[in-house]
């Protein structure tokens, strides 16, 4: 185990052993990610006890084994290590018994509640000494134990809200979305460092403030927090004290706010709870919080809210919405700096959750009024993957003054300079996604539309000429027909059956792996695999080679050529091989003179004849043996591999010409969207 991913000493066996399965649920993997682990690794810990069924596994072993598995595609922490599996264990092993405590019939949010209170507690130096069959005490005083402060202690006890099916998951704020946020107060406070050194906050709707800890409250001045449901407000009061934060003001409501006076700040962040429901017709929907946060700035204030992307894809309709009108209002009084589209799917418990970022100003800059700047947030975690890094392109976006050409950014009037010019009050909607779009970057429309007319004018001269020439003419006598049988049994060819392989044996690498759902084309060859090692554990599954013709036989007949051979086959999917070939192959010759080639085989099998020969009630199958073949002399096989071959390489030619007349067409199209080409054809002669 690297340097970097070391962790402090433990108790061995301070945690119960644990089944294959709850390794599954605490390291949030699938079974068969486990079940490849433990046979393919032979450095996975060995079975405590427990039985040959259901094996048991010291905790902290299979806790120091994950620590040596990263998981993919995660983002740095800030000292540098990469996530590893054995963090989410640990983590989930630790509240493993706060979550049974559920199934004894306590809420969630008593539970949660209880948790933080004692957690509080602890922080403040309180620390309740375990009683006998206290079992929330003990499992909140085992967490203490684990975790290195009772800050992190109340984080990882709200982060359990989502599997204790809790309503404060749906509200919380997604984690990219808080570091976005707070991303964008750092940025503004480093622009304005030398007027206002330490800013003051309001953070309205707090939540359990999961905005607030996202702030660098170190180089902050005063900082206030409201939120208005009780639950909530006790919570944030509980992890504030966890976490040993003082100075912030906690209210009720807005009014309570003022009536202490505090009635503006430099900084406002929200991301209210929004009901399930557009409530576009409702005076006090979504936008109205964007009002109240805008009406809490003081002079050059900055507010950010999270609102859903609905209220700014509505467009004008004859009678405007509340939602219409307080959009325009907003719009009509310049308070609109940016607006930034959050990618797709961003919330994890609100998966049809499409939100969007309004960046609200008091006093827009001189070369700033009557500018919106748009950021299309979805495309720009589609090009650098959300976490840190995505928070700091948008970041940089909102705040770069010389602003490039991008289909991700720019600047759209709030009222057009001339008639027909660009404005965001015409009505229409205000997201990224719909408002952006440039050309194509570094694309030279003409020359790229004269290379595809180029490559659209190409012919295929000796195509008619060759179809012309191709002589067919009716045979005088019958041709006598064998079954495939009697070609199995006379050794000529020989049967691939498929195997049943378990699911969780199919991973990313190794050998190709060819089932149903490849011969039907639901998925491209190669897309499933299966591990050499993994495969020694069905010893009867043969590998396909050069020239087999492998065969799906339900509902009518499917063939394939397998042009290179290393294939696994899954049943129902079934193989041939031309011993005569595979012999050829293996001794250099050449597939002259063979009784039959494999992409002739392929053909004559997939015919009408053999079509019909299904079978059954439910599935109708064909059956292989059942199957027959013309007996033809050599020189006729030869002549139809030759054939065939051609119109391979014929279909290949006419397939590369629509290819090219279709990106003749995209070019063209392109290059007049753009206002980049114009089109005059040249009259016939």
């Amino acid at each position: 185990m690297s340097q970097g991913n070391q962790r402090p000493p433990t108790n061995r066996n301070r945690f119960k052993p644990v089944t294959l399965g709850e390794i599954k649920e605490l390291a949030s993997v699938g079974r068969p990610t486990v079940s490849n682990w433990r046979r393919r690794h032979a450095s996975f810990p060995t079975a405590m006890g427990g039985t040959e069924n259901k094996p048991l596994f010291d905790a902290e072993e299979v806790a120091e084994w994950l620590d040596t598995r990263p998981v993919p595609d995660a983002e740095r922490r800030e000292d540098g290590r990469m996530p590893t599996y054995g963090d989410r264990f640990r983590e989930a092993l630790r509240l493993r018994q706060l979550v049974a405590l559920k199934h004894d019939g306590i809420s969630a949010e008593t539970l949660i509640r209880s948790a933080l209170s004692l957690i509080a507690d602890a922080a403040a130096g309180n620390r309740r000494a375990p009683v006998a069959g206290g079992q929330l005490e003990q499992a909140v005083d085992e967490l203490l134990d684990s975790t290195e402060t009772p800050g992190a202690a109340a984080d990882a006890v709200l982060d359990l809200a989502g599997r204790l099916e809790s309503d404060l998951a749906m509200d919380a704020t997604p984690a990219v979305v808080a570091e976005l946020i707070g991303a964008l107060v750092r940025r503004r406070e480093a622009a304005g460092e030398a007027e206002c050194a330490r800013p003051s906050v309001i953070n309205l709707y707090a939540g359990t403030g999961d905005l607030l800890f996202a702030l660098d409250r170190g180089r902050l001045g005063q900082i206030t927090a409201m939120e208005s449901d009780r639950l909530r407000r006790e919570l944030l009061g509980h992890r504030l004290l966890a976490h040993n934060v003082q100075g912030v003001d906690l209210y009720a409501d807005v009014a309570a706010l003022r009536a202490d006076g505090l009635t503006a700040a430099d900084v406002v962040v929200v991301d209210p709870p929004y009901a399930a429901g557009e409530r576009e017709t409702d005076e006090d929907g979504p936008l109205s919080r964007a009002a109240e946060a805008l009406g809490l700035l003081g002079p050059g204030g900055t507010a950010y809210v999270v609102v859903p992307s609905w209220t700014l894809a509505r467009q004008r309709t004859g009678v405007r919405s509340p939602n219409v009108r307080l959009r325009e209002h907003l719009l009509m009084e310049d308070a609109v700096a940016g607006i930034v589209q959050l990618p797709r799917r961003i919330h994890p418990f609100r998966t049809g959750a499409e939100l969007a970022l309004l960046v609200l100003r008091r006093d827009a800059e001189p070369a700033e009024r009557g500018l919106t700047r748009l950021v299309d947030g979805d495309r720009i975690a589609v090009r650098t993957g959300l976490g840190q890094r995505w928070a700091e392109f948008v970041a940089d976006a909102l705040s770069t003054a010389d602003l490039p050409a991008s289909e991700e950014v720019r600047d759209i009037p709030v009222m057009a300079a001339s008639p027909r010019g660009e404005q965001l009050l015409d009505g229409r909607s205000l997201l990224p996604a719909h408002r952006l779009a440039s050309p194509e970057p570094g694309l030279d429309h003409f020359g790229a539309s004269l290379d595809a007319r180029r490559e659209a004018a190409a012919a295929l001269p000796d195509l008619r000429e060759w179809i012309g020439g191709l002589g067919i003419a009716k045979r005088e006598s019958p041709v006598p027909h064998r079954r495939l049988d009697e070609h199995v049994r006379a050794g000529q060819l020989r049967l691939l059956p498929g195997h049943r392989i378990h699911s969780e044996d199919i991973a990313d690498g190794g050998l190709v792996v060819i089932g149903r759902e490849e011969m039907l084309g639901t998925l491209p060859i190669g897309r499933r695999r299966i591990a050499p090692e993994a495969l020694a554990g069905y010893p009867q599954a043969a590998v396909t080679e050069r020239g087999d013709v492998l065969l799906l036989t339900e509902h009518g007949v499917r063939t394939h050529v397998d042009d290179l051979g290393g294939c696994v086959l899954l049943a129902p999917v079934q193989g041939l091989r031309i011993t005569a070939y595979a012999q050829q192959r293996a001794t250099g010759g050449t597939a002259g003179g063979l009784w039959i080639g494999p992409h002739p085989l392929a053909r004559l099998l997939a015919a009408p004849r053999n079509q019909q020969r299904s079978s059954g009630s439910l599935v109708r199958r064909v059956s292989v043996r059942d199957m027959d073949l013309p007996q033809l002399p050599p020189e006729e096989i030869t002549e139809l591999e030759a054939v065939l071959a051609e119109i391979d390489r014929h279909r290949a030619e006419v397939r590369r010409q629509l290819d090219a007349l279709d990106t003749l067409a995209e070019r063209l199209a392109a290059g007049v969207a753009d206002g980049a080409l114009a089109l005059r054809r040249r009259p016939s002669r």
